[in-house]
């Protein structure tokens, strides 16, 4: 119950809450070009067979209501590998566009470098197709502008791969920031650090085998350059195909900041960074700084030598801090007396993540491909995510605070 002010207390909210989906209002009443019945299976087709497309491929074929139909990839090994986990079904298809032809395929995982992702988004509406497109979906705010309103204007259902949004403890983050159990939150600090100069494991030498890659088609519409082993393994530090830490890791965590904040779009942006350990493009250490209506500044750091902690969010607000992360979440109320040994108190609420929540959200994705619902991560919240990364990356790149005109949806000159 409330309190004599009408505000929820902690105590009724620890007893009352519970994570009930992450789901977001939904429309109803759309259409599609084949109508699936309840034993139906959903046709899926691949468009991007690389490490991150061949992982989210795997869970979908491992749905009993799933059928991977299609591999799409310019690059041959990428194709065979996924080929071997995505289903008796599964064909092999170089260009696509196939794919979208097929009047058997129902829905596309576009896991593209981030360059080929309007084109193939957009493609694939238009042609019928519902879409799992990853993050960040767009190669440049504008393009993300094209991106919805080609959504919009058709019948499809999108799902951005924001994963956050449906998975458990990221929920019930969210219910516990609208509790008010925070208070007034004007700080909030995000991180994310990976040890790229690991020579083991996924950073480890991979030579492309040329003769296997249309490197041309891979380009797309990026200017014409040679091929490289890095530009092809590691594409997300190379301005003509992606954006650096921003929108790579940056995109997940200022997407969870918007939701619990109620804020789409921050009103200024004051990015610094640099090439400290790699020969790429995009800076390997950065640090951007945010701020948002209602008072609250937002700092991201990420740097690319180190792994320890990983990524996490912390909000701090005048009740509570709430720190989270992919492992759980814990709230430290302000006030209480510190732990032994420690300088915070002892967790109020605290929760662990069972789970990768990539299968909350896929799953998300195949109800709402049966029930025409919006998925928990519609094209919408993809943009804003997105928006506020490049907003960065523009920040980065004019080595100016760079502010944002909401009215004229650009940046201010």
């Amino acid at each position: 119950m409330a309190d004599s002010k009408g505000q929820v207390t902690r105590r009724d909210f620890l007893r009352d809450s519970a994570v009930a989906g992450a789901g977001l209002a939904a429309f109803g009443g759309l259409t599609r070009a084949r109508v699936l019945g309840a034993n139906d299976r959903i046709r899926l087709a691949l468009l991007g067979s690389g490490e991150r497309g061949s992982y989210v491929m795997s869970l979908f074929a491992s749905r009993p209501d799933v059928e991977v139909v299609a591999v799409c990839d310019v690059y041959e090994p990428n194709r065979t590998k996924a080929l071997k986990t995505a289903g008796t079904a599964a064909q092999a298809c170089t260009d696509y566009r196939q794919a979208l032809d097929r009047k058997d395929v129902d829905a596309v995982l576009v896991a593209s470098p981030d360059h080929w992702h309007k084109t193939m988004l957009i493609d694939a509406v238009r042609a019928g197709k519902d879409a799992y497109c990853e993050k960040p979906i767009m190669h440049s705010i504008p393009e993300g502008v094209e991106m919805v309103e080609a959504v919009r204007s058709s019948s499809r259902v999108v799902q951005c791969g924001m994963q956050q949004r449906s998975w458990p403890h990221w929920v019930l983050g969210k219910q516990l920031v609208d509790s008010g159990m925070l208070g007034k939150i004007t700080f909030v600090h995000a991180y994310w650090y990976q040890n790229y100069l690991d020579q083991s494991g996924w950073m480890a030498a991979h030579p492309v085998d040329a003769s296997a890659l249309d490197w041309k088609t891979w380009l797309g519409d990026a200017p014409d350059q040679p091929l490289t082993d890095e530009k092809f393994y590691h594409w997300r530090f190379f301005w003509d195909f992606g954006g650096g830490i921003l929108t790579d890791l940056l995109t997940h965590w200022i997407d969870v900041i918007q939701w619990y904040l109620d804020q789409p779009v921050p009103k200024t942006a004051t990015t610094v960074g640099d090439l400290y350990l790699m020969k790429w493009q995009c800076p390997d250490t950065i640090t951007a700084a945010f701020e948002y209506p209602g008072d609250t500044m937002v700092t991201f750091t990420g740097a690319l030598n180190s792994s320890i902690d990983d990524g996490g969010i912390v909000f701090r607000g005048s009740k509570a801090t709430l720190k989270i992360d992919r492992a759980g979440l814990a709230l430290y109320p302000e006030g209480a007396p510190w732990a032994s040994g420690t300088n915070f108190p002892a967790p109020e609420v605290q929760a662990r993540s069972e789970r990768d929540g990539t299968v909350d959200h896929v799953a998300n994705f195949v109800d709402c491909v049966r029930s025409r619902k919006t998925p928990n991560a519609g094209i919408e919240k993809g943009f804003e995510a997105a928006r506020a990364s490049w907003l960065g990356n523009i920040a980065l790149k004019r080595g100016l605070k760079t502010a944002w005109n909401a009215s004229a949806n650009k940046v201010a000159s």
